[in-house]
């Protein structure tokens, strides 16, 4: 199996947390715009700011849109009216489901359902924030068990369902049989593909994590390893052990974070990777060593002890980017 397939591999047992809260909006009429000049210069602000909202969402829609599409495959029709939703009403169509892929960053989804006789196919195009979180989605719903292919960043066709992921799209295919109905579930995957634009190479840190005895990888959309101040990253499982990668916007964030967790550790000591990092001995992440090399952090939980840890997190380390 290709490296970039290997790592590719939901990883077990890895539930992401609930999300924070959504916050409630409060009515416009509760605060009015100033009077005179400002409030003018305001209203101007707040309407044009609306505009680059609609256009980005215009934009993102558009080829949803096109991928939602019957006429992909020839012999198919729509049936039905198209599907539309949100993170605000996602749960009306993905009852139990839904919360995972606003975890992960849902702006919308298009679907359609298309039928060819006797047959259906429903189409479900899911677009994310970014490509990394379309990638986390795909990596939550694939099958452990079977093939990963190169369709866009990663997608697997099975006898009656397919998925995929592009840039900041996600498709899934599902059809109304129990037989084998992977060509024709193909035959729209590849004419979809070709519709999406964009990145169609998986994330970079995919190769950041070394080989040996790596069992899986897997995007986490908050609190990596339980903890909070690790927001969204990769995390690799072992056969002993499991490292993480996350990526914060400045070296200086960075060494925020870092030092923040050292003190949520506090018998921590110092250790020797990369720019700076500390390693400790958990009660619940047992052998523990964490480290920042410029923006990034990175690290080794689950070992035996803390010089383990350490031994495994200066490999990830010389793997990672220096900026």
């Amino acid at each position: 199996m290709n490296s970039w397939l290997h790592r590719s591999v939901v990883a077990n047992g890895q539930t992401p947390s609930p999300g924070p809260p959504r916050l409630k909006t409060t009515p416009a009429a509760v605060h009015p715009l100033p009077q005179g000049g400002e409030g003018r210069a305001t209203g101007i602000g707040i309407t044009a700011l609306g505009l680059v909202l609609v256009a980005l969402a215009m934009a993102s829609a558009a080829p949803a849109a096109d991928v939602a599409d019957c006429h992909l495959v020839s012999g198919w029709e729509q049936k039905g009216a198209a599907r539309h939703f949100t993170p605000d009403n996602l749960y009306e169509y993905l009852d139990g489901a839904a919360e995972g892929y606003i975890l992960y960053g849902l702006v919308q989804m298009q679907g359609v359902t298309c039928q060819s006789g006797r047959h259906s196919i429903s189409i479900d195009v899911f677009v994310m924030n970014d490509a990394e979180a379309a990638y986390g989605v795909f990596t939550s719903n694939l099958d452990p068990h079977a093939p990963i292919e190169k369709l866009g960043m990663g997608g697997q066709v099975l006898l009656q369902r397919a998925l995929f992921c592009k840039d900041k799209y996600y498709l899934e295919l599902a059809v109304n049989s129990v037989n084998d109905r992977s060509a024709a579930l193909r035959a729209f995957v590849l004419e979809a593909e070709k519709r999406i634009p964009g990145r169609s190479t998986p994330p970079a840190a995919l190769s950041w994590f070394p080989d040996a005895k790596l069992a899986s990888v897997r995007l986490i959309p908050e609190s990596v390893l339980g903890l909070r101040l690790l927001k969204r990253g990769f995390v690799a499982h072992y056969d002993q052990g499991q490292a993480f990668v996350v990526v914060e916007d400045s070296p200086a964030s960075a060494a925020s974070v870092l030092s923040q967790l050292r003190q949520r550790f506090g018998d921590a000591g110092p250790a020797q990777v990369a720019d700076e990092a500390f390693q400790t001995d958990d009660q619940y992440l047992g052998g523990l060593c964490m480290f920042r090399k410029g923006r990034y952090l990175g690290g080794f939980a689950n070992m035996p002890d803390a010089k383990g840890a350490a031994t495994q997190a200066a490999a990830l380390a010389e793997h990672i980017p220096g900026k």
